[in-house]
């Protein structure tokens, strides 16, 4: 079942312009410079594994260059509880499946498009140390004349990292973007630290900026279910303090007493959802069934548990994918 910070990294960087903000903040200024933002999209599917999705977030954006040239900005938000040492092949391989998605989608193309891949870390243990050049990870010769003539061999492979734990609270909350988007950046950085208490006063500003805008109370729920997932207990009485400001003391009661036990039926649903997809796919693997990336992509992504349930049924009996396409 997928986790809050699964949850709350999609509800807020699924946004093309909130994801904007992090891309923004994490991408070199030259290719910043580059980009037409305002041709920025979510692109639907997942390219990572089942058994990683409850603690990844992974959310695929396209763009064209100032110049028309397509690029596809793929970003991963890393909650994980420790470094990944090999974050660098776990981010080729989903590159590598991307790419080869685009290519059955754009079978004329002989090049193509670049995909920029970005980790997001907010881990409790301190800085990112895992390395973040797949060349680091292979056991070349450890003499420095040898090990150049050896890295032909070696891909050359290396993914962005925004890591959230090295940067000050200042710069966080000062960084261009939606209200939201900055406000994420604090509660990923800080929601479950010890000192969340002391710092939520500090943020009141931010919070009545997310208020104040169109979908301003949803924002505020999405958010503060993530704290009252996450958070110290003790967090909770300046945070109640927060929200009254902002808010209303009325509303602070029924946000408190309803958007936790939300939160968690969304994840359960969520869950109930993820789970049939891949009960379908294993169906289908056990029959001898060959599923193409495309309808495996088709099922993975399929938010609509009736649809799934009738997939599943079909799933037990069929022997060819295209008895199990029949009437879709």
């Amino acid at each position: 079942m997928p986790g809050p910070h699964d949850l709350f990294a999609r509800f807020t960087f699924g946004h093309p312009e909130r994801a904007a903000a992090e891309l923004r903040a994490v991408l070199p200024p030259e290719v910043v410079a580059r980009v037409d933002w305002s041709s920025l999209r979510r692109e639907p599917g997942s390219v990572v594994d089942p058994e990683l999705r409850e603690s990844q977030s992974d959310l695929l954006f396209s763009a064209r260059l100032l110049s028309g040239q397509p690029l596809l900005l793929y970003l991963l938000l890393e909650h994980q509880s420790s470094v990944d040492r090999w974050m660098a092949l776990r981010m080729l391989r989903y590159v590598v499946r991307q790419l080869e998605h685009w290519r059955q989608e754009h079978p004329e193309s002989e090049v193509l498009p670049v995909v920029v891949p970005v980790v997001m870390y907010h881990g409790l243990e301190g800085a990112w140390t895992a390395p973040r050049r797949i060349e680091e990870l292979f056991d070349l010769p450890a003499e420095q004349e040898q090990r150049e003539g050896w890295r032909v061999w070696v891909p050359r492979f290396e993914y962005l990292l925004d890591d959230l734990t090295s940067e000050r609270e200042e710069a966080l909350r000062a960084r261009a973007g939606p209200p939201l988007a900055r406000l994420a950046f604090l509660v990923l950085r800080y929601g479950r630290s010890r000192g969340l208490a002391q710092q939520l006063e500090r943020w009141t500003a931010v919070f009545a900026q997310v208020y104040a805008t169109p979908e301003g109370l949803e924002e505020l729920r999405a958010v503060v279910n993530y704290l009252l997932e996450v958070g110290d207990l003790s967090a909770r009485g300046p945070m109640r303090r927060v929200l009254r400001t902002v808010v209303g003391t009325q509303r602070v009661e029924e946000l408190m007493r309803t958007m936790a036990d939300e939160f968690r039926e969304e994840g359960r649903r969520q869950g109930r959802r993820e789970g049939r997809a891949e009960d379908v796919l294993r169906i289908l693997a056990v029959r001898g069934v060959a599923v193409d990336e495309k309808t495996r992509e088709l099922i993975l992504t399929c938010t609509d548990l009736v649809t799934l349930d009738r997939w599943f049924e079909r799933a037990l009996t069929a022997t060819h994918l295209s008895e199990f396409l029949e009437s879709q």
